[in-house]
């Protein structure tokens, strides 16, 4: 949680001759990603204002400062964008951006210790957790019977994952 800043988005490659990029958008409402303010590169080294200017296959279209040609919208391929954490909208409270649950404790509700979360996924259905302890992987639906405790604070979540037929 003491991260300051947020990936919204991905440069998927250029769109168009003119530096247009595709532009892969990671928020909920995928045009909000223009209304946060320049965005950075990971590595906080390059800064770009994004205007967006069409809907287009995997995507969105847009226009970046300091993007002027094809050339240089397919050198960004591949690069990620983030946004100040102050810039982004607060969550109600069972809401949770996916940076702030990578990397917590993850235990049953008996308080025995499942791993810690390593990624979230969504393949259209919800999202789910990979929860890594040692070497087992888990995948937990994210939802409220499965994942009944998020507490930030404590950098802790408690699951009741579904048992296993085996």
């Amino acid at each position: 949680m003491s991260q300051d800043r947020i990936c919204v988005g991905a440069i998927a490659g250029a769109f168009g001759v003119q530096g247009e990029v595709r532009l892969k958008s990671f928020c909920a409402e995928p045009s909000d990603i223009a209304t946060y303010g320049p965005l950075t590169t990971e590595d906080g080294k390059r800064s770009f204002t994004v205007r967006l200017t069409r809907a287009v296959t995997g995507g969105l279209g847009a226009r970046l400062s300091g993007v002027a040609t094809r050339e240089d919208a397919e050198a960004l391929k591949g690069v990620t964008l983030w946004a100040p954490r102050s810039a982004l909208p607060s969550l109600p409270d069972d809401e949770f951006y996916h940076a702030d649950l990578i990397g917590l404790e993850v235990v049953d509700t008996g308080g025995v210790v499942l791993g810690r979360v390593r990624a979230i996924f969504d393949h259209g259905a919800g999202d789910i957790l990979e929860v890594v302890g040692g070497k087992d992987v888990l995948l937990l639906p994210f939802t409220r019977a499965v994942v009944p405790t998020v507490d930030l604070t404590a950098r802790r979540i408690v699951a009741d994952p579904p048992v296993s037929d085996e």
